[in-house]
C-alpha cells in the first residue's frame, strides 16, 4: 500500500498532468476557460485573481520546500514574508476560483458546458485550501516540530530525484496524508477542467498571434530576404 499511494499514484498524477495537457492542446487549444465572447467580466476578473493568487502560493510553497531544514521552517524575515504572501494569495486564489466556476454552473444554456470534472474541481480546491490551513496550525508545528519538513517536503523532493521516499508519508499522520492525496487528485484532473485554460490558454493564444503576425511578412523576391512585404 505505501508503494501504491506514495510512488505509483504520484507518478501517475504527474503523467496525467503532462499527457493531459498535450491532449488538451490538440483538442481545443485550451479555449473553454476564461476566454470567448460568452465569458463575462466577473469570470475574467476571477481568472486573473486565480492566476495571480495561485502563482504566489506556489512560489511561496516552493520557497518553503527549498529553504526548510530537516525539522524546521525558514527563519527570520523570509519566514514572515512567506506567511504574509500566503495569507494574501490564498484568499485571492480562492475568490478567483469561485468567480470562475460558479457563474457557468448557474447560468443558462448560452454558456460553455460544465463537465462533471468541473463540478468536482471547486470542492477539490476547497479541500486543498483547508488542508493547507490545517497543516499550518498543526499543534506539532506550533510546539516547534515542523511536520511539513519531516513528511511532505522530503517525500515531494524525492519524487523529482527519481528516488522516491514513501516512508516519509507512510508514517505521517492522516492530516498530512490527506493533504498529499488531495493535491495529487488536483494535479491529475487539472488538464481536463477549466483550470487548464486559465494558465495555458493565454500563452497559447499569444503564441498564435505572434505566429500570425510573422506569417503576414514574407521576404521580398530578389532582395536576399532583407526587405519584407505584407502577404495581405
Amino acid at each position: 500500500m505505501p508503494v501504491l499511494l506514495w510512488i505509483v499514484l504520484p507518478y501517475g498524477a504527474l503523467m496525467s498532468f503532462v499527457f493531459g495537457n498535450v491532449w488538451r492542446y490538440r483538442y481545443d487549444r485550451f479555449q473553454p476557460a476564461g476566454c470567448g465572447p460568452d465569458i463575462d467580466r466577473m469570470e475574467r476578473y476571477g481568472a486573473d485573481a486565480f492566476r495571480v493568487g495561485t502563482v504566489l502560493v506556489l512560489a511561496a510553497r516552493a520557497t518553503d520546500v527549498i529553504a526548510s531544514g530537516p525539522h524546521d521552517h525558514p527563519r527570520g524575515a523570509l519566514h514572515g514574508i512567506l506567511v504574509v504572501v500566503e495569507m494574501v494569495a490564498g484568499p485571492t486564489a480562492a475568490a478567483g476560483a469561485v468567480l470562475v466556476f460558479l457563474p457557468p454552473m448557474i447560468a443558462g444554456a448560452h454558456r460553455a458546458p460544465v463537465t462533471p470534472l468541473d463540478r468536482l474541481t471547486l470542492p477539490v480546491l476547497t479541500a486543498v485550501a483547508l488542508s493547507g490551513i490545517l497543516v499550518r496550525v498543526d499543534p506539532n508545528y506550533t510546539s516547534g516540530n515542523y511536520r511539513l519538513a519531516e513528511t511532505l517536503f522530503p517525500w515531494a523532493r524525492s519524487l523529482f530525484t527519481l528516488h522516491p521516499n514513501p516512508a516519509a508519508m507512510a508514517h505521517a499522520s492522516a492530516l498530512y496524508q490527506f493533504r498529499a492525496l488531495i493535491v495529487l487528485l488536483l494535479i491529475g484532473i487539472w488538464p481536463y477542467t477549466r483550470l487548464a485554460g486559465i494558465f495555458a490558454g493565454p500563452v497559447v493564444r499569444y503564441a498564435g498571434r505572434r505566429r500570425a503576425d510573422l506569417a503576414r511578412l514574407v521576404p521580398l523576391p530578389g532582395n536576399s530576404g532583407i526587405g519584407f512585404r505584407s502577404r495581405g
